[in-house]
Parts: structure tokens; C-alpha cells; sequence
């Protein structure tokens, strides 16, 4: 029997049945999209594993989106661990999630904006602390 491919965002799920899921559709084409701050913080770093710029870009605030994207090759990103969330539920409208994502080489520490636009969560911005 063939094991089922972990998600790369660290939880204990299959990746087609935890970020893939996100990153086989549109956000708000009738496609299923992150419930939460925290969830699409989780499916965007496995987007940056999985070199999907064009799930970074459509789920990025179109206040602060990048006209394009373009994504190290050679970036082998190792880890991701969840330091903090604050809002980002079904019942806010705003969240903030601090995180590591761990590559090869080193790590990066964010407090990363999310809002949500016409019911989607989207990324807005991030603070690197202590820089």
C-alpha cells in the first residue's frame, strides 16, 4: 500500500486533504478556501514548498499584491512552527499569526497580517521581529 504524501505545513494530514485542497482551486470561485487565519498562513507556506506562486498571489491582499511572483528554485524550505495566533476565525474579520518556516540554511520569523476580502482570507503584510 502506497502512504499518502504528508502535508508539507506540519500537521499530521495527507496534503491533498489538508493545503492541496486550497491549492487546487480558485479562492472564491466556489472553491473550498482556508477557514481560517491560521489554515491559509499553513497553506501558503506549503505553497512556498511546493513552488505555487499563483496560490500565493491570488490569496495576497489586492491592496499589497505583487504584480507577479517569482520563487527561489533552490529554496528548500524544511519546517513550519506556529509561535502565536490572535483572531483569524470564522468570527473575525482580521488575524495575526507569528510563525518560523525553517529552510535549509536558516529560518524566518513573521507576524503576518490577514484580512478577509468578500468572505476569503487573504495575507496583507508581515513584521520580521527583532529586525
Amino acid at each position: 500500500m502506497v502512504r499518502p504524501v504528508l502535508c508539507p505545513c506540519g500537521l499530521p494530514q495527507p496534503y491533498d486533504a489538508c493545503c492541496g485542497r486550497y491549492h487546487a482551486g480558485v479562492v472564491g470561485a466556489g472553491a473550498v478556501g482556508a477557514p481560517t487565519a491560521e489554515a491559509l498562513m499553513r497553506s501558503r507556506y506549503s505553497a512556498f514548498v511546493k513552488g505555487d506562486a499563483g496560490y500565493l498571489v491570488r490569496t495576497w491582499h489586492p491592496r499589497t499584491r505583487p504584480g507577479s511572483l517569482e520563487l527561489d528554485p533552490g529554496m528548500r524550505w524544511t519546517g513550519l512552527e506556529i509561535v502565536a495566533t490572535r483572531d483569524g476565525t470564522a468570527f473575525h474579520t482580521k488575524g495575526v499569526v507569528e510563525f518560523r518556516a525553517s529552510y535549509r540554511g536558516g529560518s524566518l520569523h513573521e507576524v503576518s497580517r490577514f484580512e478577509r476580502v468578500d468572505g476569503a482570507w487573504v495575507y496583507v503584510d508581515g513584521e520580521f521581529p527583532g529586525e
